[in-house]
């Protein structure tokens, strides 16, 4: 069994685009489950593994499965978002096997992030992998594939500084706010949500103290753990449009499927404030604040693709920690495919087992049934060894005897291999009725 990521993220679609697909962890249960009997039924296999991770910048779904499991994995990915299999596959990339663990290895270690090294996308996935299990969507190489990932991510971390080396989203939306603004110690500041993205931000403008800061939430519990924190007030969601022109800076980030501020509440709050400068920061995907706000002459609106642009980060140490990370990410993908290939081998390892299982359970019963009548012991033992013998070794027997004349050589080897150990195989070899060690041919000799 194989594995495979398909997704879309910020460098192959906008954030109008990924927006469609962004799935709040409420909404994954369900989902999941009908990926699942999506891939089942497409495929007509009892069993199938998925996973799906979602946010800001990425939609991935992780399955396990073959080639043909693409087609149905992106047909429904285009059903989920309301766009056609055909559009959605110039915003998508596909990886397989080895690469599909590259790709969940990077991801993990906050390679392949907007920002370099964050360290958010890593408990994002591991949130990911709990729903699925919960979903009943993770199975055996899904689970595999993700502890690997964790495993690889936590190394890279502790022995690289790829970490130390980058700006976040949320340093980003300081440094362009203390561009329009001469003090940030004079502006009142709006948090709309109060998830990890905005006491990220929260946390980096609280550090340049400002006037006022509030936090609006739809629960009102949840907003006033986070003001706690931050030493702010806290204002329910319902009188942010009463209440906007109060502030000066507004950052957003909830899991509204659509947008909370509306391009009418803006001018109005514009006219309120005799037209002095909002600076927005859009980090929702989909939209907290409707795109046509960024056309208002004294709006400075940025969304977390804007952001990306001011994401600063340091030239040759960047460069070498990436390098050391990669290098640590290949060691993990070599194993995880090493494991892949063992893991098809498990049903002729069952079936050896199940047959092996039968056999002696035969012989048993009929070592029984001698041993009942009253035969000699010893004699049953001896005939038990000799028909289990006989049953392990009918098969190599009997592929010898009807092996063709030039791939008989090659049987004989392997045969060889499986069932004789020391001074048998090398005297074989020495007589030349088995293939010699690889690197000792005729080539090796001259």
């Amino acid at each position: 069994m194989s594995v495979f990521a398909l997704g879309l993220n910020h460098t192959t679609a906008g954030v109008d685009l990924r927006g469609r697909f962004a799935l709040a962890v409420d909404q994954l249960t369900p989902v999941l489950q009908g990926l699942k009997d999506r891939l089942c039924d497409q495929l007509r296999r009892p069993t199938a593994e998925a996973a799906i991770l979602s946010t800001c910048n990425r939609t991935e779904l992780y399955c396990t499965g073959d080639r043909e499991a693409l087609r149905p994995a992106l047909d429904w990915l285009a059903g989920l978002g309301g766009v056609s299999a055909e559009e959605l596959t110039h915003h998508t990339y596909v990886r397989h096997g080895g690469e599909a663990a590259r790709h969940a290895f990077r991801v993990a270690s906050g390679l392949d992030s907007m920002v370099l090294g964050e360290p958010q996308i890593l408990g994002q996935m591991k949130q990911a992998v709990r729903e699925a299990d919960s979903a009943g969507t993770l199975g055996t190489t899904l689970h595999q594939l993700f502890q690997r990932s964790f495993a690889v991510a936590k190394e890279v971390r502790t022995a690289t500084e790829i970490g130390s080396h980058s700006i976040s989203m949320a340093a980003a939306a300081v440094r362009l706010a203390a561009q329009l603004f001469e003090n940030l110690g004079d502006i009142r500041i709006l948090f709309v949500g109060a998830g990890e993205m905005i006491e990220l931000a929260a946390t980096h403008f609280a550090a340049r103290n400002p006037r006022q800061m509030v936090v609006a939430n739809r629960t009102l519990e949840r907003a006033e753990k986070l003001a706690t924190k931050l030493n702010a007030q806290v204002m329910r969601l319902s009188e942010l449009p009463a209440r906007l022109h109060e502030f000066d800076a507004v950052v957003s980030c909830t899991a509204s499927s659509l947008p909370i501020i509306g391009l009418g509440a803006v001018e109005r709050a514009l006219k309120a404030r005799r037209h002095r400068p909002i600076f927005m920061v859009d980090l929702a995907v989909p939209r907290d604040i409707e795109p046509e706000v960024s056309a208002l002459q004294d709006v400075y609106l940025y969304t977390v693709d804007d952001l990306s642009a001011a994401v600063q980060t340091a030239g040759e140490k960047r460069q070498a920690a990436v390098a050391q990370a990669e290098a640590i990410i290949e060691n993990g993908v070599q194993s995880f495919v090493h494991w892949l290939d063992q893991r098809a081998t498990v049903p002729l390892i069952r079936a050896l087992n199940a047959q092996a299982d039968a056999w002696r359970e035969h012989e048993m019963q009929r070592a029984l049934k001698l041993l009942a009548r009253g035969e000699d012991v010893e004699q049953v033992l001896d005939a038990l060894s000799r028909a289990l013998t006989q049953k392990m070794l009918h098969g190599a027997m009997a592929e010898l005897h009807n092996a063709a004349p030039e791939s008989r050589a090659a049987l004989a080897d392997t045969v060889s291999r499986l069932f004789l150990r020391g001074d048998l195989r090398g005297d074989l070899r020495r007589d030349g009725l088995i293939l010699p060690p690889a690197g000792h041919g005729d080539a090796s000799r001259h």
